[in-house]
């Protein structure tokens, strides 16, 4: 029995909790979000590029994307198929993904190969696979699965909310692009988008794992100094559209897809966003506990689920929701989450829910940051959004704290969510 307790120790005290250094590169102080955990013998690194992401897709949509993939076709000298046997070979992982606002490229490896990780990383970034080839490629992968995705009444739907909520903006775009967008691109928007967007100035490096920051400290600094300087530039906030909108979609459908949305009068860094959480908790995130569930499936059986949540970030501020019901219940199913988000707002929780929801947040905290990864994304969206490291757990004591009469003040604030926007997929 010492021995197992013994074990446990050690091992708690390996796991430090994240923490903020900066590299300076020419001048230029990089922050880099580090957490050591020395369980295992992996390790983990994002380069992560603000206002990065498919925010950035003013001219063509999907472009970032479409980015994102030539960047995990390997190099022009050794090609897509030749780089992925050498990662394979090592057991390393590269890739590229993007956002709404970032763009991240993700190195994880054993702790043995990690250097020779950032070698192919500082290779990756020097000579990308911009070639025609690798472009086409990823363009008629892109466009096959656009295609395919015609047919997904929930994507379509979905999109077309966010079409009518952002309209004009880059957020009315599929971050995927449409067909014709994606046919539009060329190498030289790709080239344009990397050399703009994978530049030091925006760069935020997240790194977690058995390593230590001091050993590989020049490694990281040689790689940021292939990338340009550039500009860092600030998210570009968009509003929802202060009219409501409906849009009724016609398809070959058996189910009818109703997607709602409306304005969130919120901005990022907001004291009372731990109220919002618990409040859309409530009504829409909680699962079979929530408003629109009881309402919606227990009571009068008209879906198989419904949700609601709010997001909340640098680009956007809006709640949102989704529900699929039979084709002759359409009517009565959006009337009743008209009427439910009404009496939501009117006349606020109740103090079961409110400590049902306590309990539910607090019991499933450990679930939230049981993986390194998990780890390392709350500690960069806590930096992100101005926060510092640990806010998360502030935030849970403040909702322990939370009484019912501040809760149904705050909610009763945001009648803005009753301005509902529709998009309906129906036959």
């Amino acid at each position: 029995m010492r021995k197992i307790i013994l074990t446990i120790l050690i091992t708690g005290q390996m796991i430090m909790a994240a923490t903020i250094k900066h590299i300076e590169v020419d001048g230029l102080n990089v922050p880099v979000i580090f957490e050591s955990d020395k369980r295992l013998p992996l390790v983990n690194m994002q380069f992560i590029f603000t206002n990065a992401g498919s925010i950035r897709d003013t001219t063509k949509a999907g472009l970032a994307k479409i980015s994102a993939k030539v960047m995990n076709e390997g190099t022009s000298k050794f090609g897509s198929s030749a780089f992925a046997e050498a990662l394979e070979a090592k057991a390393i992982g590269i890739s590229s993904s993007v956002g709404s606002e970032t763009f991240v490229m993700e190195v994880s490896s054993l702790k043995e190969e990690f250097n020779e990780a950032l070698k192919y990383v500082d290779m990756l970034l020097k000579d990308p696979n911009l070639t025609q080839k690798a472009l086409q490629k990823v363009k008629t992968t892109t466009i096959g699965s656009l295609t395919a995705k015609e047919n997904d009444f929930d994507y379509v739907a979905s999109n077309e909310l966010k079409s009518i909520l952002f309209k004009g903006t880059p957020l009315a775009n599929p971050s995927s692009g449409t067909i014709k967008s994606v046919e539009s691109v060329n190498l030289d928007d790709v080239k344009e988008f990397l050399k703009t967007n994978l530049v030091s100035s925006k760069l935020i490096v997240v790194l977690g794992g058995d390593v230590d920051l001091k050993d590989i400290k020049s490694k990281i600094i040689k790689i940021i100094k292939t990338l340009p300087r550039g500009e860092a530039t600030k998210v570009k906030h968009y509003d929802v559209i202060k009219t409501p909108r409906e849009v009724v979609l016609k398809k070959e459908t058996q189910q009818a897809y109703l997607y709602f949305g409306s304005p969130y009068n919120m901005r990022v860094g907001d004291e009372n966003y731990y109220k919002a959480r618990v409040a859309t908790f409530i009504l829409g995130t909680g699962g079979f506990g929530s408003r629109l569930m009881e309402e919606i499936r227990v009571k009068r059986g008209l879906a198989y689920s419904a949700y609601a949540r709010v997001h909340v970030s640098k680009s956007c501020n809006y709640f949102n929701g989704y529900l699929q019901t039979k084709i002759n219940s359409l009517d009565e199913a959006k009337k009743t989450v008209k009427d439910v988000i009404a009496k939501f707002v009117k006349d606020g929780v109740t103090e079961e829910e409110l400590e049902q929801t306590k309990k539910f947040l607090q019991g499933s905290e450990p679930l939230r940051v049981e993986t390194m990864s998990q780890r390392l994304n709350r500690s960069f969206m806590e930096y992100y959004k101005g926060h510092k490291l640990g806010y998360s757990v502030n935030e849970l004591k403040k909702i322990n704290a939370l009484t019912l009469k501040d809760l149904n003040q705050f909610i009763k604030k945001h009648y803005e969510i009753n301005q509902l926007s529709f998009s309906i997929v129906t036959k």
